[in-house]
């Protein structure tokens, strides 16, 4: 009988940029992507965890600007157990691989080939590390093609999309039921797979995984009754194996790791109180300077309604981490009422300045949209 307890990670991307933050915010964001490493290591101490495998993509890539790595190095040094860490298409095992600032650190051990790594008495870890960015075959079939079944506790730990889950040229996807057979047969106990930034368990047996990243990276897509995109990021595996008479009991225990938020929003508002709804959504965030807003309106807005939404808007943006429109899919059009025409406290060229640019705004000219919004206001501050 062995049993073993270990942490599952993947995709820390250190050194990752993100385009819609400010340098402030990608400062911070960057400490959060260093720190995952440490958050590793404190659920592998209260967990009881031997040691942790991370399945690929450590590294954004190959060439990281020198503090960042060192920051990254550091962290890793730290770990209170041994860390295993795979090659994945960000940070391949090429000539000038990132992974050679590793090579004095006594904790951590790169898995540079297919052969077995013993992890601790009766368990060990194989990878099949990507010696290129866009490897041209399955590795993940080819390293257990070269294994039999064993009474040790065997990690298979991989990178790629999975057939069935993935874009990717069909040679390159890894391929389910190899892996599903390979744990049928004792072959390997537990499949640990990065790649996906989300968690999530493949197939029937319980034992193919992928971790996510251990801090959100991407958006989840808010857009209907179910979240799409990265939608279940910021997370840990803590896998139980007890192995007996050759058959593996395996328990995941997802445990929340990321400090991180970011969500792709949508409403459609039509009056005062749908603008007062999505206001109040926003202001909900309990950590908006580690949180990132896209968000998409669509529908038509009177005069007072549409000042309240930019006001409100404006005073939020500079207090999250980003907070942004997604241009391409906006949809929203100016419509005062009559009311608010009639009661314009404009005359003369103002009122009929007014009155042109509203015609515009109503056709969808963002511009002309801005300009009605400035007047009005001006003209109720000096009314």
């Amino acid at each position: 009988m062995t049993k073993t307890t270990f942490i599952h990670s993947s995709d820390l991307q250190i050194g990752m940029t993100r385009k819609f933050l400010s340098p402030e915010a990608q400062s911070r964001f960057d400490e959060a992507r260093e720190r995952s490493i440490d958050a590793l290591g404190t659920l592998a101490v209260e967990r009881g965890a031997a040691f942790i495998v991370i399945a690929g993509d450590v590294f954004e890539h190959n060439a990281l600007e020198k503090r960042t790595l060192g920051r990254a190095l550091e962290a890793l040094r730290r770990l209170p157990v041994p860390v295993y860490l795979l090659p994945g298409n960000h940070d391949p095992l090429v000539a000038d691989s990132i992974f050679r600032h590793t090579e004095d650190i006594p904790n951590v051990t790169v898995l540079v080939d297919e052969s077995p790594v013993e992890a601790a008495a009766g368990v060990e870890v194989v990878g099949a590390p990507l010696l290129t960015k866009h490897p041209s075959e399955d590795l993940c079939a080819r390293v257990v093609r070269g294994l039999e079944p064993t009474d040790k506790v065997r990690i298979l730990v991989g990178h790629g999309q999975v057939q069935g889950f993935g874009k990717e040229d069909a040679e390159a996807l890894i391929q389910l039921d190899v892996l599903e057979d390979a744990v049928e047969r004792g072959v390997v106990d537990y499949v640990a797979l990065g790649d996906s930034h989300s968690t999530a368990s493949l197939g029937a047996s319980g034992k193919v995984w992928f971790s996510g990243a251990p801090e959100t990276t991407d958006y989840a897509e808010h857009t209907g009754p179910e979240i799409g995109g990265e939608a279940d990021s910021g997370n840990a595996l803590v896998v139980e194996i007890d192995k007996q008479d050759g058959r593996a009991q395996v328990q995941v225990d997802k445990v929340r790791t990321g400090t991180w938020t970011f969500d792709a929003l949508f409403w459609e508002v039509a009056d005062a109180d749908d603008v007062d709804a999505v206001i109040a959504q926003l202001r909900e965030y309990p950590d908006k300077d580690r949180t990132v807003i896209k968000y998409t309106l669509t529908g038509t807005l009177g005069l007072e309604a549409t000042r309240t939404l930019e006001r409100e808007l404006g005073e939020l943006e500079p207090v999250f981490a980003a907070l942004y429109p997604r241009e391409r899919l906006m949809d929203l059009h100016l419509e005062p009422s009559q009311e608010e025409l009639d009661n314009l406290p404009l005359t003369g060229f103002a009122n009929q300045a007014m009155h042109e640019l509203i015609g515009q705004a109503t056709e969808g000219d963002a511009t002309a949209r801005d300009a009605v919004n400035l007047l009005f206001r001006l003209s109720q501050e000096a009314n």
